[in-house]
């Protein structure tokens, strides 16, 4: 079973655009792109071409790639401010003379719409999760879209990153499944993967998974974004894999739409929060 991103991403954003219409809010997103990166381009690209598909405002700050810490951060302490915004988003990643820990850090919980303020962090790993960082989100979508069974499960996440590794290890014990999160000092990785149900990878090696290293009918998530011969793949080697997997996404056309899609959704949840706040 070839788990299509792509279209489940489309019945979702289709589901907010009238939840937003009913609603009679007028969502808003702010950017913010430090450089000139073409990938980093590309991406916020796409997020203001699905904020315009499911009608939520939309608002550009681009800065140079030899701007300061201080600078970026000037520019989200306006954005915090700015009754008009109810969501920001710090595209990643950023130059490396500018801070990065600080710059998350400033960004205001409430209008957090990637998760990774420090105090949306702490929701989520004390089990009472707030706005979810977007790609576990969208994992667990897919997950409960296309009916794999969690509770119980043998779950092997491959990557320990503050964006993807560690938040979906979260979610996932908050399911009830049994979570092992693997990394570059796993002893044996591939005999830790074999005995999984369900395999997460984030490891940002290409085509590193053959289908040596996974059990027959497990269910493989592909989170890996790599270029090999200048195309784009994932950390699965997807056409050998798919012959013993139950289920796997595919690179592209997997997870990368669920996460636009739930970017949208996170954006949509700070808007009501928001209001409530505003109205009480």
């Amino acid at each position: 079973m070839i788990i299509d991103g792509k279209k489940i991403a489309g019945k979702r954003l289709e589901l907010l655009k009238e939840k937003i219409d009913e609603s009679g809010l007028y969502p808003r997103l702010a950017t913010v792109l430090v450089g000139n990166d073409p990938g980093s381009q590309m991406y916020v690209r796409m997020k203001h071409e699905a904020c315009e598909r499911v009608h939520i405002g939309s608002v550009r700050v681009e800065l140079p790639g030899d701007a300061t810490t201080d600078q970026v951060l000037r520019e989200i302490i306006k954005l915090n401010k700015d009754p008009y915004i109810d969501g920001i988003l710090v595209q990643l990643p950023l130059p490396s003379k500018v801070a990065t820990p600080k710059i998350i850090a400033c960004v205001s919980p409430e209008k957090d719409v990637d998760g990774f303020n420090p105090y949306n962090m702490g929701l989520l790993f004390s089990g009472t999760p707030g706005l979810v960082p977007c790609t576990p989100k969208g994992i667990m979508t897919l997950l409960d879209e296309y009916r794999i069974p969690l509770r119980g499960a043998g779950v092997v996440v491959a990557g320990r990153s503050i964006d993807v590794g560690r938040p979906v290890a979260a979610l996932l014990l908050q399911a009830d499944a049994t979570v092992t999160i693997a990394h570059s000092k796993t002893r044996d990785l591939a005999a830790e993967m074999k005995r999984a149900d369900i395999v997460i990878t984030a490891i940002g090696k290409a085509k590193f998974i053959g289908p040596e290293m996974i059990r027959d009918g497990a269910t493989v998530i592909d989170v890996g974004i790599n270029y090999l011969d200048g195309k784009l793949c994932g950390d699965v080697d997807f056409e050998s894999v798919k012959q013993v997997a139950g289920a796997i996404t595919p690179v592209p056309g997997g997870v990368g739409p669920m996460t636009i899609a739930s970017l949208m959704e996170n954006t949509y949840i700070a808007a009501i929060n928001r209001s409530c706040s505003n109205a009480g």
